[in-house]
């Protein structure tokens, strides 16, 4: 056995050569918190400078995944406390206002340096995306050098379901899936699977999950590069791959609007587009625009970029009726009846989704960065 060390929801080990982070709130899915992603920085800048570690591995604790995102309740309880620091003047009444300064903001700004660290680790972060992967939890294994899948993974950026936008650099990775495969996925927010989510670009190999305890412990004396492959299995045909022509043909559309109409009439053929555009509708429609843009947009951009984007975009979500209201009717009443405001596609001008992409004063990613 290797060196544990436990900070609070986080788990570190060193187990040979291998440096394990073991995500510990199997109550929430792992759902992530400020502390816990400061924990993970700091070790991970602590691994990349200690010899002994040659290749770093995260898994989930518990049987249901490896991080179903963000804590986003703590998130809905600030928006509530901070409301009547209402006064931003470009968004609706009712809504905190820029006055109001969110711990949220230091939460993403802390994430958003965790999912950079990742992408540019210099030694092997491998990642178990067992179970649930979603938002947060994409941001933790998606960036890594090594993504394994299994039988069970359901990854996803679900974020427009509660009014948000996709982050955590998930429009950056979105944006470079074959065709629109990746605008796709981030404005439905749909569950996929292990080939579904291999097909994406957003893992590299699949192994089978009972197979996972064995593999960790190969890694703890060989190199990634020859323990992975052992294990390794051809992946079952990934049915979005084989849905490409249908969303590459609707998802062309340049407006959100036209985009549903093109599902409309591809869906008495497509059923799969039927279902798409089922489900666009319940989605907030001020979060269809603005992730439909930022992905599009995060093609020519780099990680770094995206990232700014993002929390720029977050400034501003967090402010929002439709945030806090998506939360409600998703985690907090679990009503699954969501008022969203404005509540039609037609309401939300280009001038309210501009406002998204205009960066505040004060506000931006690095004045809330401390790593």
């Amino acid at each position: 056995m290797g060196r544990e060390t436990y900070t609070g929801d986080v788990a570190f080990e060193l187990r040979g050569h291998l440096g394990i982070i073991t995500l510990n709130r199997p109550h929430a899915v792992n759902a992530l918190t400020q502390l816990m992603c400061e924990c993970i920085l700091v070790q991970l800048q602590d691994w990349a400078v200690d010899d002994r570690v040659d290749q770093v591995l995260i898994r989930g604790a518990g049987d249901r995944g490896l991080c179903a995102g963000g804590d986003v309740s703590s998130l809905y309880q600030e928006m509530v406390r901070l409301q009547e620091h209402d006064g931003g003047g470009i968004l609706p009444d009712g809504t905190p206002g820029y006055a109001a300064d969110f711990v949220s903001e230091s939460f993403l700004a802390t994430e958003y340096a965790l999912n950079l660290t990742i992408a540019e680790y210099p030694k092997p972060y491998i990642a178990l995306m067992d179970g649930l992967v979603l938002g947060g939890g994409i941001g933790v294994s998606a960036h890594g050098s090594h993504r394994v899948v299994t039988e069970r993974t359901r990854a996803g950026m679900p974020e427009t379901t509660i009014g948000f936008a996709p982050d955590v650099g998930g429009t950056w990775l979105l944006g470079r899936a074959p065709g629109f495969l990746g605008l796709h996925a981030g404005l439905t927010g749909a569950h996929l699977d292990a080939a579904d989510t291999l097909a994406l670009g957003l893992a590299d190999v699949e192994v089978r999950g009972e197979d996972l305890p064995e593999l960790i412990q190969a890694l703890s004396t060989e190199p990634v590069t020859e323990a992975l492959p052992r294990f390794t299995r051809n992946p079952e045909a990934s049915a979005l791959a084989q849905s490409q022509a249908w969303i590459d043909q609707a998802y062309a559309a340049p407006s959100v609007e036209e985009l549903l109409d093109r599902l409309d009439e591809l869906a008495p053929s497509a059923p799969g587009a039927a279902t798409a555009v089922k489900s666009l509708r319940g989605k907030s429609p001020t979060s269809l625009k603005v992730t439909h843009r930022a992905i599009l947009a995060a093609q020519e951009l780099s990680l770094p970029e995206a990232l700014e984007r993002e929390f720029t975009i977050a400034v501003h979500m967090l402010r929002s009726a439709d945030f806090r209201e998506g939360i409600r009717a998703q985690v907090i009443d679990k009503d699954r009846t969501p008022h969203w405001n404005p509540g039609t596609l037609e309401a939300v001008d280009a001038a309210l989704v501009e406002t998204y992409f205009t960066v505040v004063p004060g506000r931006e990613l690095e004045d809330r960065q401390s790593f």
